[in-house]
């Protein structure tokens, strides 16, 4: 169900999904992980990045740094100024390379102002934000950490008196608006290659004053770690880990322009988007994105949760359109909504190899969009909303995968079953030629076998240990062994289906 649609600007949830309504949850022990609350070390020159791989590298020769503009990066000091005042001077220059210490660095700040033009009662003050460069730009965070300061206001707020509004959703009132940062990183139509590495950015919401509901559903305003929109050249983002944002950890909204696309790269490596309060990450436009070595997990598990909370949302916007995406060794768990959703806007061509979407709180995944193809995937807990069309190329595809509810493949040994404990490891309802070849369908944790009328099922080995009765239905081909309780009326079998060790159907 579509929830009330808001342009996207960066500050409102676009066209949501309402999978589970709306949160703002209490910050509770154990949700905000470590490193968002963690003092950094003030300065260490050389060391590992977010992720344990080397991240210092001697900055270039002409190379700015907060530092040349009043930076302290002690971890106390607010250095938003001297950031913003950097952006300033790479923007003069037209691109440039920024090089950060491997240290912590204080970044946030708001302006009260319930004037309403400002679009905000409490505004935020601008960080890095980089539009319109015709040259290079490259980040270089060696291992430097930007963190939230704690105490600033998120959501709605009375702007004379600075209390917390409180109003039922939909609620649209800029005047009570109030964030940190719209974005920590903004990289907005530039035509040079982009590349941001080795950094970690902290959104802190669970230090956060946090405000009522805005927008359609939970709070829809900005603060998100990373947002590129519109640039021409190469994007390149490697080992960043970027958690805890009111928003998202990461918006990409590229040109809807095949032969700017052409030649271009456009690659994430190693990105941690964890504990954000809407999205791990949001892709509403763009082509040939690749993705890899990545999670995309906890969404809506801090203190604040909007829908779709997904780990990542592929939701084309504004016209534009999604074009050949690719997943690679890619993990994406325990997300208070989808672990992956694709379900509206001009979306299309996905694959998804060796990746793991583990539901804990909600479906595994949600790929309504054609040409979306999954190898060498690990599905835990139920997979809905799976393409169908009467041309088998375009309807969802899993090649070699394993779907299960086992409780032992969840870190929590939570696991999400649809509708209650013994629902589908896949609800498909009656989407037409969902091919499931050489998979492992394993309902062993008291899930059935999936709900289908018009799935494929090939070479495939399924077991259902409940009693409940499952529903796996449509075409056998191949060899199929299949071992449980299960009601396959109206099946056409093509091939072979060994069904509790006996040949059906009986001859």
């Amino acid at each position: 169900m579509k929830a009330i649609s808001l342009t996207h600007d960066g500050y409102s949830r676009r066209a949501a999904i309402s999978v589970a309504g709306s949160w703002l949850i209490g910050a509770a022990a154990g949700c905000h992980a470590a490193a968002g609350n963690q003092a950094a070390p003030a300065d260490k020159s050389k060391g590992a990045g977010p992720q344990g791989q080397p991240s210092y590298s001697p900055p270039a020769a002409d190379a700015l740094t907060p530092e040349m503009f009043g930076a302290k990066g002690d971890g106390i000091t607010n250095d938003s100024d001297a950031f913003a005042a950097l952006a300033q001077a790479v923007r003069r220059r037209g691109g440039g390379t920024i090089a950060l210490r491997r240290t912590l660095y204080i970044v946030g700040s708001q302006q009260r102002d319930p004037s309403p033009r400002a679009g905000y009662g409490f505004a935020p003050g601008p960080l890095l934000r980089f539009v319109g460069l015709r040259g290079a730009l490259t980040i270089e965070g060696n291992g430097a950490t930007l963190r939230c300061a704690p105490g600033l206001r998120y959501g709605t707020f009375d702007a004379s008196t600075g209390a917390a509004t409180r109003h039922a959703p939909p609620y649209i009132n800029p005047a009570e608006r109030a964030s940190p940062y719209e974005q920590m990183i903004l990289v907005e139509d530039c035509s040079g290659p982009v590349r941001i590495s080795n950094l970690e950015l902290d959104g802190n919401v669970g230090k956060l004053m946090i405000g009522g509901a805005y927008g359609d559903t939970g709070i829809q305003i900005a603060a998100t770690g990373i947002f590129l929109r519109n640039n021409r050249g190469d994007e390149i983002l490697s080992n960043i880990h970027s958690h805890h944002h009111g928003q998202d950890g990461i918006i990409i909204d590229g040109l809807d322009d095949p032969a700017s696309a052409s030649g271009r790269t456009r690659r994430a490596d190693n990105l941690r988007c964890e504990y954000n309060g809407r999205q791990g990450c949001s892709l509403v436009g763009g082509r040939g994105w690749r993705f890899a070595r990545c999670s995309f997990s906890h969404t809506g598990k801090a203190n604040v949760g909007s829908a779709p909370a997904a780990g990542f949302d592929i939701e084309a916007e504004g016209g534009k359109v999604i074009r050949d995406l690719a997943f690679e060794d890619c993990l994406f768990l325990d997300n208070m909504g989808c672990g992956l959703v694709a379900d509206s806007g001009d979306s299309e061509g996905a694959s998804f190899l060796r990746c793991r979407f583990i539901g804990t709180t909600m479906w595994s995944v949600w790929p309504a969009k054609p040409y979306f193809q999954f190898r060498s995937c690990t599905i835990v807990g139920t997979a809905v909303r799976c393409f169908g069309d009467p041309d088998p190329r375009k309807a969802t595809q899993f090649h070699d995968c394993l779907f299960t509810d086992d409780p032992k493949l969840s870190p929590n040994g939570q696991v999400y079953r649809e509708g209650r404990a013994n629902g589908p490891l896949a609800d498909l309802n009656e989407a037409r030629n969902v091919l499931f070849d050489r998979c492992r369908l394993l309902a062993v944790g008291g899930a059935v076998l999936p709900w289908s009328t018009g799935a494929i099922y090939q070479d495939c080995v399924m077991r259902q240990t409940g009693k409940s009765k499952g529903y796996p239905r449509g075409e056998y081909r191949g060899r199929t062994a299949l071992d449980g309780d299960v009601d396959l009326y109206g099946t056409r079998f093509t091939g072979t289906l060994m069904l509790n060790g006996a040949p059906y159907p009986p001859r």
